[in-house]
């Protein structure tokens, strides 16, 4: 559910919105490879979350850490922030709502947006920073502890 209020930002009315988001348990891993390879075996999993991008300069997943060979061109340490959705596609400002708190806070963020919703991956040890200055924006964030078990993220 998303909720909205306005603010004024240099003469022009801004939506601000409040989002339900939750900390996914996976600890994800980002790895490049050459635009030409094939995606292999490992990014084919059934994880939770996966993210398979190819441009003409890269071939990029995302992924479980647990996934990824050693070989790999990779950078590990990220945890994955979800947007409840679906999202209406007709809604503006969702990841400016997001990514402003936290880019105040210094933290910098990887964004992906999927069909019905839109994740934030940020590195682990900046997640505690994270999650306050998301609630500090009035976003409703949740966490999963390390055991599993569903915790409020404070």
């Amino acid at each position: 559910m998303v909720f909205s209020a306005f603010h004024t930002l240099h003469g022009i009315e801004m939506r601000k919105h409040r989002l339900n988001l939750s900390v996914q348990k996976a600890h994800l891993a980002i790895c490049r490879l050459s635009p030409e390879a094939q995606i292999p075996d490992w990014a084919s999993n059934k994880a939770d979350f996966t993210s398979i991008t190819r441009t003409n300069e890269e071939l990029s997943i995302i992924c479980p850490e647990s996934y990824t060979p050693p070989t790999a061109k990779q950078e590990s340490g990220y945890r994955l922030i979800k947007v409840a959705g679906p999202l209406d596609f007709s809604l503006t400002g969702i990841l400016a709502s997001l990514a402003s708190p936290l880019a105040k806070a210094g933290i910098s963020i990887i964004a992906i947006s999927t069909f019905d919703t839109d994740y934030l991956i940020v590195k682990e040890d900046k997640l505690e920073e994270a999650i306050k200055a998301l609630r500090l924006a009035g976003h409703s964030l949740f966490g999963v502890s390390e055991n599993g078990g569903k915790r409020d993220a404070d």
